[in-house]
């Protein structure tokens, strides 16, 4: 189970708001002034997230509690592969068959491109359907503090 803490700040019946930071681990790594993805990570460091949660155990929550969420790692993977590899593949795919058909080579770049877009959107629609699905939101696994 991947975990993240944060803190409540909405409590209806069922679900709850709750408010984390997003935070990338390159603060400690030894590389991060040499790294390209220490600078990325820095773009969106410290910026706060809200995120509906699932109470499935009703658990007795109030504002400002701390809570640790949590998301299976079967189900991270999944969407990570969803959203790193479809696209890739429609690319490599419409790509392919421009290039079997003996197309130009720039009909086969357009293709690719047209390829990439096509995998986007189809990434889009399906995380549309996965965003309704229970087992891809995060549930609340504990309270940590009471305040």
């Amino acid at each position: 189970m991947i975990e993240e803490v944060g803190r409540v700040i909405s409590v209806e019946k069922d679900n709850l708001v709750v408010e984390t930071i997003k935070q990338s681990s390159c603060s400690t790594c030894s590389a991060q002034k040499n790294c390209g993805q220490s600078l990325l990570a820095k773009i969106g460091d410290g910026r706060k997230l809200q995120i509906a949660v699932d109470n499935p155990d009703h658990l007795k929550v109030k504002l400002d509690d701390q809570v640790v969420l949590g998301v299976e790692e079967s189900t991270f993977l999944s969407a990570s592969l969803l959203i790193y590899l479809l696209p890739l593949v429609a690319m490599f795919v419409l790509a392919f068959v421009a290039q079997t058909a003996a197309l130009s080579e720039p009909v086969v770049i357009l293709s690719a491109l047209a390829g990439l877009l096509v995998g986007f959107l189809a990434v889009r629609l399906i995380g549309r359907r996965f965003g309704k699905n229970c087992r891809f939101q995060p549930v609340l696994l504990r309270v940590v503090t009471h305040t």
